[in-house]
């Protein structure tokens, strides 16, 4: 462990919700518990006409079900196993949960949360997308592959192969193409999601354990989040070329791209959130960082909200919690 990564920590356990003083960039309104919830959480959805927001609780095995709007705990539902990625779907009013360890992804009814579905034979399923567009549910899982499912029968459509287990990946919405984090091969992959195939793979250039990224289509660039060594690195999507890179807080899982501040947030574990600055396509600048407490590395920006929501496991004895940020 670093002097720098041990010293964040530190921070986070003396003032687990403290923010920058001044006019932060991202403001802390609150926080939301999650009782009895142990162990490491992953990542998180939002119903964002419903006020709701999902959160796989990997470590405890179940599914936290937060109200965004009376910032309260709802619901915690079990019956799986590691949960990781969900999904959804506002349009059939459906949840996605992708479990790493049951090897398999439930589908559960919006309303009554109820299990609908399972659909399985995807070892380690993992994160998971939706391709508003084709109607397709995107998992990742396996040694290698994405698989796609139908959003209304969660009947299998086929894979695409990879090199191996794919992590973060981010959809075009103005073309076909899918971008892969695959840390293990240390690369990119560049997919095209109508002819079910790699066609490109971009390397990251000193840097491994590629995990968050994030995508600025309007701009054409591409955020990725290395671990070793912590930095983020920014692809023009054209070219595949590295035109940026910014050295980032220790273990990033999550990173957001806010189109309307031109601002990346990036979810760091040790115990805070960086926001940089997107002066331009190819310049980006530190502009602040707000605390949250240690080994929080997950979260969502729901830009509909305006609001950054960041997963805090229970660690000594600050509690599980979902800090609620606004964004100035």
């Amino acid at each position: 462990m670093t002097l720098v990564r041990l010293a964040l920590i530190l921070i986070a356990f003396a003032s687990p919700a403290a923010h920058a003083a001044g006019d932060a960039p991202l403001e802390l309104v609150g926080t939301i518990p999650l009782p009895g919830v142990k162990g490491r959480i992953d990542h998180l959805a939002a119903d964002v006409k419903g006020r709701r927001l999902f959160v796989a609780a990997l470590g405890n095995d179940t599914l936290e079900v937060l109200d965004t709007g009376s910032m309260r705990h709802l619901a915690s539902l079990r019956g799986f196993g590691e949960p990781q990625g969900i999904a959804f779907l506002a349009e059939q009013n459906a949840v996605f949960v992708a479990n790493g360890s049951a090897n398999r992804v439930d589908v559960l009814d919006g309303a009554s949360l109820a299990v609908l579905k399972q659909l399985v034979g995807m070892n380690d399923a993992d994160n998971i997308r939706y391709d508003a567009v084709a109607r397709k549910i995107i998992v990742g899982y396996g040694s290698g592959a994405l698989r796609l499912l139908d959003a209304a029968t969660g009947e299998s459509a086929g894979d695409i192969a990879l090199s191996a287990h794919p992590e973060s990946f981010q959809l075009e919405r103005t073309g076909p193409r899918i971008f892969v984090n695959v840390p293990k091969a240390g690369h990119i992959a560049v997919v095209d999601r109508e002819k079910r195939s790699v066609t490109a793979t971009w390397p990251t250039p000193g840097a491994k354990a590629n995990f968050p990224m994030a995508l600025d289509e309007a701009s054409r660039r591409l955020f990725v989040g290395a671990r070793s060594p912590a930095v983020m690195l920014v692809y023009d999507i054209d070219t595949g070329k590295v035109v940026a890179k910014k050295v980032i807080g220790e273990d990033p899982d999550d990173l957001f791209f806010d189109a309307v501040r031109k601002r990346i947030y990036v979810v760091c574990g040790t115990g805070h959130v960086e926001i940089f600055r997107q002066e331009a396509p190819d310049r980006y600048r530190l502009e602040g960082q707000v605390m949250t407490s240690a080994w929080a590395r997950t979260g969502l920006w729901v830009p509909e909200e305006e609001r950054l929501y960041v997963a805090g496991p229970g660690v000594g004895r600050w509690p599980s919690q979902v800090f609620v940020f606004r964004a100035r």
